[in-house]
């Protein structure tokens, strides 16, 4: 395949959003943060996207996040572990999104002592299943088929989770500054 390059043009420099973060000692972070923007977004537009095909518009991704979350190993959730397993840091966004779903009628919240415990419905189970059966047909099988395979993801995952660590504990040193 030609180059589209003009003859006699340098290669380009890193993808990025924003050039003088780049410049510093670490042009591949930049990079991978400006990837890290574009997957974000797609993941909102696609689980929102997704959600609605389900039957469900008007979610939002953190409600979608905590519902899916809620449903994981069909038990009852404490508040506290769903904002530990979604590291949400402001447990009012939390609080927020268990009240629309239990109000749309896809969780139940109950107490155990001073806990509160959020468990899914019948109907928010229902919701779940169809949307795991669109993701499946409109997302897996693509990308099983097309994409990545599924050790590079895992690897992918594993560097996100490592890097998640690394802006976790310069965001605790740059509020100590």
């Amino acid at each position: 395949m030609p180059s589209l390059r003009r003859p006699g043009a340098s290669p380009p420099g890193p993808i990025v959003s924003s050039a003088h973060l780049a410049a510093g000692a670490s042009p591949g972070l930049s990079e991978v943060e400006y990837g890290l923007i574009l997957a974000s977004h797609a993941f909102q537009r696609w689980m929102a996207g997704c959600m609605a095909a389900a039957g469900m518009p008007g979610l939002s991704p953190t409600e979608i996040l905590i519902l899916h979350t809620v449903q994981h190993r069909d038990r009852p959730k404490r508040q506290a572990e769903i904002l530990l397993a979604l590291a949400i840091e402001d447990a009012h966004i939390a609080t927020y999104a268990i009240r629309k779903l239990a109000a749309a009628g896809l969780v139940r919240v109950s107490r155990a002592g001073k806990e509160k415990l959020v468990g899914i419905t019948p109907e928010g189970a229902a919701l779940c299943a169809r949307y795991a059966a669109l993701r499946e047909r409109l997302l897996a099988e693509p990308v099983g088929a097309a994409g990545p395979d599924g050790a590079a993801l895992a690897s992918v995952a594993a560097l996100l989770r490592t890097l998640s660590g690394f802006y976790e504990a310069a965001a605790r040193a740059a509020a100590t500054l």
